[in-house]
């Protein structure tokens, strides 16, 4: 896969919680027929998407993909690197993507808008959704099915106790012991620590040698991605969504930070149970967890799925 792809070009834009976002943005050749907002992962960044974003913009959809808070190059007074805030993380989160959303709308008026998000990213896109979703074309969300049951709720309780020994702008290691550590364990043999994110060497490798990734979140960050999980695994919070809001929900069975996929098939579970009308669901057999930089045997038959949602969602205009 070739990692000489780049967006087109990138700005910085101010939200109201007070971050200047980092936004990267491609446009196809043409009037698009469509807009693509694209919610990257936990200590990953937005460029790492150019790949899509060209695949995006060459099927006609102007994409828009900014570096999350305590990501990348975007900055806040209240958000250091490895931390969303120091109060109200997942809230400003949502209310930043709301400030790009709103900035693509006024570039392209009158097109349909839809959100893609990958692990962390989809529990974003998934959060503002359920806030902001009248409006949306469709969501899609890859690789972040999570549960929250008695485990998660220990977790949610040492991480606490951690937080109040050592700070909110301390490395969590609970964290690293609960999620992240197990993760790299689960694949034997493996080469490296990150293998669990994908077969393809070549992508495991440039994860690990950016400077923008591969790092664990602080205490506030970690305590922010539970209270994420907590409201997407909620049957009842899951009923704000609007019913007709079509999703397009993506896992695989070798990732196992979604419990092999069990968590991704028990959240769309609890979507149809909510009364949400329009749910697609792709599970690639085999995919780890970045099925978007798989080999080509996992991410195609992925890719396909999206492909025949977009031209579902997103007609040509």
């Amino acid at each position: 896969m070739s990692r000489c792809i780049l967006f087109d070009d990138r700005f910085s834009l101010e939200s109201p919680t007070g971050a200047l976002l980092n936004v990267y943005r491609a446009e196809p050749r043409s009037d698009p027929r469509g807009v693509a907002l694209l919610s990257h992962g936990m200590a990953e960044h937005a460029g790492r998407y150019a790949r899509l974003a060209g695949e995006l913009s060459g099927a006609g959809i102007a994409v828009y993909a900014h570096d999350h808070r305590g990501h990348g190059s975007t900055t806040a007074p209240d958000a250091p690197l490895r931390t969303f805030a120091k109060t109200n993380g997942s809230a400003k989160l949502v209310a930043d993507c709301h400030a790009v959303r709103r900035f693509a709308e006024d570039a392209h008026p009158h097109r349909p808008v839809v959100m893609l998000g990958h692990s962390m990213g989809g529990l974003i896109a998934f959060n503002y959704a359920m806030r902001h979703g009248t409006g949306l074309a469709g969501l899609s969300v890859w690789n972040a099915g999570h549960r929250f049951g008695f485990q998660e709720r220990l977790g949610l309780i040492a991480l606490k106790i951690e937080r109040m020994l050592k700070g909110s702008d301390t490395v969590s290691g609970i964290f690293e012991q609960a999620a992240t550590g197990p993760w790299s364990k689960a694949i034997q043999p493996r080469r490296t620590r990150a293998d669990w994110l994908s077969h393809d060497e070549e992508a495991v490798d440039a994860f690990l040698q950016d400077p923008l990734c591969s790092w664990s979140p602080t205490n506030a960050m970690a305590a922010d991605l539970i209270a994420l999980v907590r409201i997407m695994t909620d049957g009842t919070d899951a009923s704000s969504l609007p019913p007709s809001l079509p999703l397009h929900i993506v896992g695989g069975t070798g990732d196992p930070s979604t419990g092999y996929a069990k968590a991704v098939q028990a959240h769309v579970d609890r979507l149809r149970l909510a009364g949400c009308r329009d749910v697609t669901l792709t599970i690639v057999d085999g995919a780890r967890h970045e099925t978007l930089n798989e080999v080509k045997a996992y991410r195609q038959p992925a890719m396909a799925s999206l492909w025949a949602w977009l031209d579902r969602v997103l007609p040509n205009a």
